[in-house]
C-alpha cells in the first residue's frame, strides 16, 4: 500500500504540479482510503518527500548496479557522467524539482525537503566513491561531483523552455565535453 501512494504522489506531481497534487487525488490514483493514506502519511509534506526519498533510494540501487561496468570502462568518468545524465531524466527529476519550487513558499515542505536533498545527493557522492576510490579524498572531489550535479540539473530545467530534443543534446555533449576535462585534471592531480 505505502508503495502504491508514493508512485501515485509521484504520478500527481508530474500530470498535477505541487500546487493540484492532494493527499484525496494521491488516495484515489493509488486506490486506497483516505484514512489509509492519512495512516501512512499524515501530511501532504510527509507524503511527497516520502515518494522522493523512496525513488532516490531506487535511483540509487540502479547506479550502484553499474559500478562494475563502469570501473571496467575505456571511460570510466564519461560513462558515470552519462549515467547521471540518464538518472536525472523522466518523472523522478520533474517531481523533485516540483518539491524545490514548492518550498520556497512552504516551510513545512522547505523543512522536509532540506532534510530528504542531503540524502539524494550523498547517494551520488556515495556512488563517486565507488567508482573512483583512489580520488576519492582529494580535495576538490566533491566540489566536482556538485559541479555535475548541478550542471545536469541546470541544463534540464532549462530545456523545459524550448523542449528541442536536438538542443538539449547538444547542449548535454558540451557540458560533458568540459565535465570530463574538469575531472581529468582532478584525477591527473591526486
Amino acid at each position: 500500500m505505502r508503495r502504491r501512494l508514493l508512485d501515485a504522489t509521484v504520478d500527481c506531481l508530474v500530470e498535477h504540479g505541487y500546487a493540484g497534487t492532494t493527499t484525496t487525488r494521491v488516495a484515489e490514483r493509488a486506490g486506497v482510503t483516505r484514512g489509509a493514506q492519512v495512516h501512512h502519511f499524515p501530511t501532504k509534506a510527509d507524503l511527497v518527500t516520502s515518494a522522493i526519498r523512496h525513488l532516490a533510494a531506487k535511483r540509487t540501487e540502479v547506479a550502484m548496479a553499474e559500478i562494475d561496468r563502469l570501473k571496467a570502462s575505456a571511460d570510466p568518468v564519461g560513462d558515470a557522467l552519462q549515467l547521471m545524465w540518464e538518472m536525472h531524466q523522466g518523472p523522478v527529476f520533474s517531481a523533485t524539482v516540483e518539491l524545490w519550487v514548492a518550498s520556497r513558499t512552504d516551510p513545512d515542505l522547505r523543512r522536509q525537503m532540506s532534510a530528504v536533498e542531503p540524502i539524494a545527493t550523498s547517494s551520488l557522492v556515495e556512488f563517486g566513491k565507488a567508482l573512483l576510490p583512489g580520488y576519492a579524498g582529494h580535495p576538490e572531489f566533491l566540489p566536482a561531483v556538485y559541479t555535475a550535479m548541478d550542471t545536469v540539473r541546470g541544463i534540464l530545467i532549462a530545456s523545459w523552455a524550448t523542449r528541442d530534443q536536438a538542443e538539449l543534446d547538444a547542449r548535454w555533449a558540451r557540458a560533458r565535453r568540459h565535465l570530463r576535462v574538469l575531472y581529468s585534471a582532478l584525477l591527473e592531480a591526486a
